[in-house]
C-alpha cells in the first residue's frame, strides 16, 4: 500500500532441556518480532527427536490459535520465524521455518538476511542433483550445511565448515534433534542475541524486546562470526570464522528494530534520539510544532524537539488494525489509502508550522500523500525532516531496498527538487558523516543504500527476485 521500506524477517528459538509448552513461548517471541516481517510465519517444535511444524500466511495471531498453538505440543525445544520476502517470491515453498530431513538426521532453520552469492551457490547444488523446492536464499544455506554435515562429527562442526562459502547476511537458528545452533555471519549484518530464563532455558533470538517478552534476561549478542551451541551441557561458542568486526545495517538503528530493543550495546531508542538532536543542529527552521510519522519517526522527532526547543506534539494517529489482509481500494480511491492508516490530529497541525520528522524517503509518493494530509489538518507550513541520509543504491543484505531507478533521490537532482515533488516547504536530511554518532561510534556499520560503498563483494548479488525470474523464463 505504501511506497516504504519493508522489514525483512525475525527469528526466535528456545532451548528448555525439559519438556514445556515451547510453541506458546515461541508464539510469543514471534509476536514481540511481528514488525520485522507481516507476510507469513511459522513455528517448529521438536520434542524427544520428533518434528511437528505448521506454517501459514499472514501475520502471527492469523496463522495462530490456541487449537493450533495445542496441536504443536509440548516438547524440549523450538524455532520460529516471521518473514517479509526480500528474495524469493510470495510462496508457501518459501515460509519459514524450514524443516529439512537427510541421512543424518533432522532440522528446523531460520534465517535473517540475504546471501550475495545465492545464486552460485544454488547452481552449484543443482548441477549435482540437488532439487530446490523455495526461491529463498535460505535452502541455499542449508543445502550447505547438510552438504558439509556427511563428513563432519557435528551439526555444529558442518556450520563452521559451511560459513565460509556463503557470503552476504545471515543471522540464523538451527534446530537438530538434540540441540540448538545459532550462528552469525562475519559482518554481523543482521542483529541475534542470546537470553536466559530464570528457570535455565536459553533463548535467541533477532532482538532484546523478545526475550523480554517471555520473562528472558538478555545475556548477550551472538557475535559476528560465532557458532553458538545450546544443549545439554549449556551453551559452548565456536568462534573459528569470528573476524572481530562488525559490519551491522546501519538502518537497524534508524528504522526496523524496536526502540525498546538493545543491538551491540546501543539503545534503539537512544540512536533515533540522537538522529532528531542531529537534525535539529544541522537543520534547523523555524517553526511551531515538531510531530513524527508512526512509528519510527517519533523518538526521533522527540529528539528534535528536546534540541530545538520547539513543543513535540502528536501529529498522526495511526490505525494499527490494518493488518497484510487490507484491501487495496479500486486504482481511482488509491490517493486516500493513506488515511486509512494515518489520520492528520487537527488540533496538533492546524494554522501551525509543522515539522514532521520521518525515518527515509523511497519513491517520494507516500511522503507526498503524507504532506497533503497535514495541509488538509490546516498546516500553515511542512518543513520535512528526515532521520537517515537519502538512499541512492540497493541494499543486498536483507533489506527491501532493491530498484535504484526507483529511489526519488537517485532520480532528483537536489533536495529543493524533492521537497517541491512532495509539497514541503523544506527538506533535509540526516548529514551522512553523522550515522556514527548513532552508535557513539563504538563500531563499523553497512551504510551501503547510501553510499554504494558495501563491506563485502556484491557483483554476484543479482535482483532481488533472481530465482522466480530464472524459473518463469
Amino acid at each position: 500500500m505504501f511506497d516504504s521500506i519493508h522489514e525483512e524477517c525475525g527469528v526466535f528459538g528456545i532451548y528448555e532441556g525439559k519438556t514445556s509448552n515451547v510453541a506458546a513461548s515461541v508464539y510469543f517471541g514471534l509476536y514481540a518480532l511481528q514488525h520485522r516481517g507481516q507476510e507469513s510465519c511459522g513455528i517448529t517444535v521438536c520434542d524427544d527427536g520428533i518434528f511437528r511444524h505448521k506454517r501459514g500466511d499472514g501475520l502471527v495471531s492469523e496463522v495462530f490459535n490456541h487449537e493450533q498453538l495445542k496441536k504443536l505440543g509440548s516438547g524440549n525445544m523450538a524455532v520460529g520465524h516471521v518473514r517479509y520476502s526480500t528474495t524469493g517470491g510470495h510462496s508457501h515453498n518459501n515460509i519459514q521455518p524450514l524443516v529439512i530431513r537427510h541421512i543424518k538426521g533432522n532440522m528446523s532453520l531460520v534465517h535473517n538476511g540475504n546471501l550475495v552469492n545465492a545464486a552460485q551457490v544454488r547452481r552449484s547444488f543443482e548441477m549435482s542433483g540437488a532439487i530446490f523446492h523455495g526461491t529463498s536464499d535460505t535452502e541455499a544455506i542449508a543445502y550447505s550445511i547438510v552438504s558439509e554435515r556427511l563428513t563432519s562429527s557435528s551439526t555444529e562442526q558442518a556450520v563452521e565448515r559451511a560459513m565460509p562459502f556463503i557470503k552476504g547476511a545471515y543471522s540464523c537458528i538451527l534446530m537438530t534433534a538434540t540441540k540448538l545452533i545459532a550462528f552469525r555471519d562475519p559482518d554481523g549484518f543482521r542483529p541475534l542475541c542470546v537470553g536466559k530464563t530464570h528457570d535455565g532455558a536459553y533463548v535467541v533470538a533477532s532482538e532484546s524486546c523478545a526475550l523480554e517478552t517471555i520473562g528472558a534476561e538478555f545475556l548477550r549478542d551472538v557475535e559476528p562470526g560465532e557458532v553458538l551451541v545450546i544443549g545439554k551441557d549449556g551453551m559452548k561458542s565456536i568462534r573459528t570464522n569470528c573476524k572481530k568486526r562488525c559490519n551491522i545495517c546501519i538502518f537497524e538503528y534508524i528504522y526496523f528494530a524496536r526502540p525498546d530493543s538493545v543491538i551491540e550495546g546501543i539503545s534503539v531508542h537512544h540512536a533515533r534520539q540522537c538522529s532528531g538532536r542531529l537534525l535539529a543542529k544541522h537543520s534547523p527552521v523555524d517553526a511551531d510544532v515538531v510531530i513524527g510519522v508512526p512509528d519510527s519517526g517519533l523518538d526521533a522527532a522527540l529528539g528534535y524537539a528536546t534540541e530545538s526547543g520547539i513543543p513535540y506534539g502528536i501529529g498522526f494517529i495511526k490505525n494499527k488494525y490494518i493488518g497484510r489482509s487490507f484491501i487495496q481500494p479500486e486504482q481511482h480511491q488509491r490517493e486516500n489509502a493513506v488515511k486509512i492508516k494515518l489520520n492528520a490530529v487537527r488540533e496538533s497541525v492546524s494554522g501551525k508550522r509543522v515539522i514532521m520528522i520521518d525515518d527515509s524517503i523511497v519513491r517520494g509518493t507516500t511522503s507526498a500523500r503524507i504532506v497533503r494530509l497535514l495541509r488538509e489538518a490546516g498546516a500553515k507550513e511542512v518543513h520535512v525532516r528526515i532521520s537517515s541520509p537519502p538512499f541512492l543504491h540497493s541494499c543486498y543484505f536483507g533489506t527491501d531496498i532493491d530498484s535504484e531507478e526507483n529511489l526519488i533521490a537517485g532520480k532528483c537532482k537536489s533536495t529543493e527538487e524533492i521537497a517541491e515533488f512532495i509539497g514541503a516547504d523544506s527538506l533535509a536530511y540526516l548529514p551522512i558523516e553523522c550515522l556514527g554518532e548513532l552508535v557513539d561510534n563504538r563500531f563499523s556499520y553497512c551504510k551501503g543504500c547510501f553510499t554504494g560503498d558495501y563491506p563485502v563483494d556484491i557483483s554476484g548479488a543479482g535482483s532481488k527476485n533472481r530465482f522466480d525470474e530464472k524459473i518463469h523464463k
